[in-house]
């Protein structure tokens, strides 16, 4: 089965040094899996921001995927995706707004002309209320921060737990399998693997366990970071290393 949805490329038609033209079929082999293998999309055009900058030097795209598609919360994966037309930024605008006479992105309340509020008639961004032309400021680790949303949504900290994997399975393959789990799956000697149950606690770990000790200082100096809390939610100890 088909799947419609829309991605984010460079003003050179590249995504991860992938080049792509429009338009245009490509094909990867590859099992998808999403932050691991394949071509990403999202179905909703808004989601394709919380990955890119909302750059009108950029391409965005109507894609579809006619291979094997893997789905996490915001966005998917596919070994097999079509490049239908790109759609003209007025039309983006259009899209990623679900309020009404929006002039700014991903608003869902009405006549806003700053990004990603939920209330009405603002000229800020982030605002649940209305009539408001100055950004609120947000709590981190159940403390007040001098931070707003917009500060929060365009940081590195953010951008980086964003590549923690949501996929909650994982393929195993035979010759990368443990003794204990060929004695627990002995069908893999026939399907060459297994697929591995994974928690977000784990992914995070994994992830937490792969970054630099830079990466690492980016989510330690988030303001008012506190490990018990940061460890309560993502299941990563910071003391460990």
């Amino acid at each position: 089965m088909s799947v419609k949805g829309y991605k984010v490329f460079n003003s050179d038609w590249t995504c991860l040094g992938k080049q792509y033209s429009c338009p245009g079929t490509f094909e990867e082999s590859v099992s998808p899996s999403v932050c691991n293998a394949g071509m990403h999309f999202c179905k909703n055009a808004a989601d394709c921001f919380r990955y890119y900058d909302f750059d009108p030097n950029s391409h965005v795209a109507e894609v579809i995927a006619h291979g094997t598609v893997a789905e996490g919360d915001n966005k998917c994966a596919t070994n097999k995706l079509e490049i239908v037309r790109e759609i003209p930024w007025a039309e983006v605008l259009e899209i990623v707004n679900t309020g009404k006479s929006c002039t700014g992105r991903c608003n869902s309340g009405n006549r806003n002309s700053g990004n990603w509020n939920s209330g009405d008639w603002n000229t800020t961004s982030f605002s649940n209320g209305c009539f408001n032309t100055v950004s609120p400021k947000i709590y981190m680790f159940n403390k007040p921060t001098d931070w707003t949303f917009e500060q929060w949504f365009n940081c590195r900290a953010r951008r980086l737990l964003n590549e923690i994997d949501d996929c909650p399975l994982e393929y195993v393959y035979l010759s990368d399998m443990t003794d204990e789990e060929k004695a627990a799956h002995p069908e893999a000697e026939t399907t060459g693997g297994y697929l591995k149950e994974r928690t977000m606690a784990d992914n995070a770990r994994k992830w937490w366990e792969g970054l630099s000790a830079d990466d690492r200082n980016v989510i330690l100096s988030l303001p008012n970071f506190d490990a018990a809390i940061f460890k309560e939610i993502t299941g990563i100890d910071v003391s460990n290393g």
